[in-house]
């Protein structure tokens, strides 16, 4: 069951938010947030395609070759700080976390724009989000992650997972698709990894897991926190 509350959604320069004008929305914006949030409602599961820009997108990607490219990936591993647990026959993705201080243009664009995102979900539904975290990721190809949850035993800080995908020209025949499960009748949404897709869904009730990718397969992925 989600739990945002909706209310009816005015154009954004008309909703009471503080220093609206400084925080770069524009009514392109505005749909593309509406339509996420709204699949999300409908299905349980939101998906647009046009979250990122092309360039922002091309960006991300760079910068994640290029960390990959001075191996500065790491092999990500399941459970937070506190139980950590590195099991490739789980997950075989690596991993390098999006941070400010990294002094990235465009890791800093791509928090502009899930601030903004925050901002919107906030006073349109409610969400009480107040805090986030994201990182690149990265499987090559033989890789996957098996079924999963994304919100920690000792940890239900993560409300909502949104994943952005950097991969251009993806065919069926790649293979690395994201499988979300339903819990209520355990059917699977099956997204494919193209460049432009968002998908957002609730992270302590919705089971996913990504299957074996036949070439690398890029992402931003992350959480929304309380």
């Amino acid at each position: 069951m989600h739990d945002f509350v909706k209310m009816k959604i005015l154009p954004f320069n008309k909703l009471p938010c503080e220093n609206t004008n400084k925080i770069g929305y524009s009514g392109v914006m505005d749909d593309v947030f509406e339509a996420l949030i709204g699949s999300y409602i409908e299905n349980r599961i939101g998906i647009v395609s046009n979250f990122l820009t092309n360039n922002l997108a091309n960006k991300l990607k760079d910068s994640l070759v290029l960390l990959n490219k001075n191996s500065l990936l790491i092999a990500a591993g399941t459970g937070n700080s506190q139980n950590p647990n590195q099991n490739s026959a789980i997950r075989g993705d690596a991993i390098y976390w999006l941070d400010k201080n990294n002094n990235n243009q465009a890791e800093d664009e791509f928090f502009i724009q899930i601030e903004n995102f925050i901002k919107y979900l906030n006073m349109s539904c409610y969400a009480g989000i107040t805090d986030y975290e994201f990182h690149y990721t990265l499987y090559v190809k033989g890789s996957f992650y098996i079924k999963h949850i994304d919100q920690f035993k000792n940890d239900t800080s993560r409300a909502y997972s949104l994943i952005s995908y950097l991969n251009l020209d993806w065919q069926p025949h790649d293979g690395g698709e994201l499988l979300v499960y339903n819990n209520q009748n355990n059917n699977a949404q099956i997204i494919e990894p193209k460049q432009g897709t968002t998908v957002l869904f609730k992270s302590n009730e919705m089971p996913h897991e990504v299957l074996v990718t036949q070439k690398p397969r890029m992402s931003i992925t992350g959480w929304l926190k309380k």
